[in-house]
């Protein structure tokens, strides 16, 4: 055996994701470099690690426990990499964070300048669904989620970061007038939802009941970034979230409609499971987070407030 410790690390990103293309992004590599390094891992190996049916990837049983094996041994050189950094007096581990796919908009600039203060902090930062958001801080699997609508039926405790603004937008291909149309514009139009879940998807149907309205559904789609080349498209309208389309509106591709008692209104959040024990670094940022959060708001987002 004469595997890496990259080969091992590209190796358990795959089991992780069950997707080179995934594993590749989240490595910040390229597919090819992930497949060459799971082709020298595999050769090392006579049993199969993974195989591909109707070119879907899948873990061998083998493989699962390689991972296993995998995953405790790069933990262990973690292990060495934090105490060496503790000896020189320097704050050291993993910060692990779950994000709201929406949250991606946010969340890197509430980081930035934490992670260059503590070089020896590792940052995983898991952007995915909500479900899945969720479902990492019931395992306990994470030290922080981002979310803006809190879990149902799950004890937390968290820090308001900024508000989370809701527009319903469309291309920029039409004119609307800029007075104000009244609710009932939305059951004229063909609506395009974010996936069942969605926080944002949630705020907006929450909004659609109180109004007592009857909603034309076009279509359903899994990401905002799905969602907003669909509305550019011109296959329909959406609410949307102000954070994810600033460069959109700016270029003309979106505009907002005016409608009554718009926007809608929620908050991002940076939330823990209740009674957490904390790792120093966790600690650290939560301190950094409450200290400098309004600073990073005003600093980043001082454009929000133009809407």
């Amino acid at each position: 055996m004469n595997y890496t410790l990259h080969q091992l690390q590209v190796f358990l990103k795959v089991t992780q994701t069950e997707s080179i293309t995934k594993a590749a992004e989240e490595l910040f590599l390229t597919q090819p470099a992930v497949s060459i390094q799971l082709k020298n891992f595999q050769e090392q190996f006579d049993i199969p690690l993974t195989e591909v049916v109707g070119r879907k990837l899948y873990v061998t049983d083998f493989g699962k426990e390689i991972a296993v094996a995998a995953e405790r041994i790069l933990n262990e050189v973690y292990a060495i990499n934090y105490k060496t950094m503790a000896y020189k007096g320097q704050l050291s581990g993993r910060l692990k964070i779950s994000v709201v796919s929406t949250g991606k908009y946010v969340m890197p600039y509430f980081l930035t300048n934490f992670m260059s203060r503590h070089e020896g902090i590792e940052l995983l930062l898991d952007v995915t669904n909500k479900s899945r958001v969720i479902e990492s801080l019931e395992k306990n699997e994470v030290d922080f989620s981002l979310v803006s609508v809190l879990p149902a039926n799950l004890h937390t405790e968290g820090i308001s970061l900024m508000k989370n603004k809701l527009y319903l937008v469309a291309n920029g291909q039409k004119k609307f007038n800029k007075r104000p149309y009244d609710v009932g514009f939305f059951e004229t139009i063909p609506l395009i939802f974010r996936e069942a879940g969605s926080g944002t998807r949630y705020v907006m149907e929450q909004f659609f009941e109180a109004s007592h309205l009857q909603i034309k559904k076009k279509m359903e789609l899994t990401s905002n970034e799905a969602v907003k080349q669909a509305v550019i498209a011109g296959l329909g309208y959406s609410v949307m979230p102000l954070i994810g389309i600033k460069n959109e509106l700016q270029n003309g591709d979106l505009q907002i409609i005016p409608i009554q008692n718009f926007p809608l209104i929620s908050e991002w959040q940076l939330v823990w499971v209740r009674g957490k024990s904390f790792s120093p670094v966790a600690k650290a940022f939560m301190t950094y987070i409450q200290q400098y959060k309004a600073q990073i708001v005003q600093d980043r987002f001082g454009w929000y407030e133009e809407y």
